[in-house]
């Protein structure tokens, strides 16, 4: 299932140059241009308090947009560059790249862990330990996952489910070359500690010996 890619409304900006931005600032906006896609530039602004929102909820530059503008058709955006105040850090000009549906881009996916109740490292107390909630993939643009999904259906404690174990979609592969961890099956603290215990005992018996 693709993933459904978000909104981003914007509004044109009349004017290129500092003194067009700066006046931008001034009405509360921040001014940005959209480039790419064998057409020109379009200069545009996003209200300053709705783009820090976004920029706040995070992965901002590794999110694909849906970019809105008025008298403009609709295309598929992914931020570039957003430039900031050195002293105040607040956004002050941001960059938007336009993507075709065959683009390949880097974005975040998550993960969703499904059949806990299926597994015996679950019902024997144990707990999945959660490494990454989101994956970087390097994903085609017109085939976006909503989602990966890792079936936990047989796990059991001291179980690691590593990226390869999880399919990914068709043309869809990770940014990081390992075969890294996702998530593990761990003990439940109370029996991990019981378990330390015992090979303490054990090894002072040893040394007793």
């Amino acid at each position: 299932m693709a993933k459904e890619i978000p909104d981003l409304v914007a509004q044109a900006r009349a004017g290129t140059g500092k003194g067009a931005a700066r006046a931008a600032r001034r009405a509360g906006m921040v001014p940005g241009v959209v480039y790419g896609g064998d057409v020109d530039p379009l200069a545009i602004q996003i209200p300053f308090n709705q783009l820090l929102k976004k920029l706040k909820a995070g992965q901002f530059k590794s999110t694909l947009w849906n970019l809105k503008v008025e008298g403009q058709e609709d295309v598929r955006v992914i931020c570039r560059d957003v430039q900031r105040d050195v002293v105040k850090d607040l956004p002050t000009h941001f960059d938007l790249m336009r993507l075709r549906r065959t683009s390949k881009i880097n974005l975040y996916i998550p993960v969703e862990f499904i059949n806990e109740e299926a597994a015996p490292g679950v019902k024997k107390g144990g707990v999945v330990t959660v490494v990454r909630s989101d994956v970087e993939l390097i994903v085609t643009a017109g085939d976006i996952p909503e989602k990966l999904v890792v079936d936990l259906t047989g796990k059991d404690i001291g179980d690691v489910i590593h990226i390869s174990d999880i399919d990914l979609p068709a043309g869809a592969k990770p940014t990081i070359d390992r075969d890294f961890v996702v998530a593990n099956l761990a003990a439940p603290s109370g029996l991990a500690a019981a378990a330390d215990d015992e090979a303490e005992g054990e090894e002072a018996a040893a040394a007793e010996e």
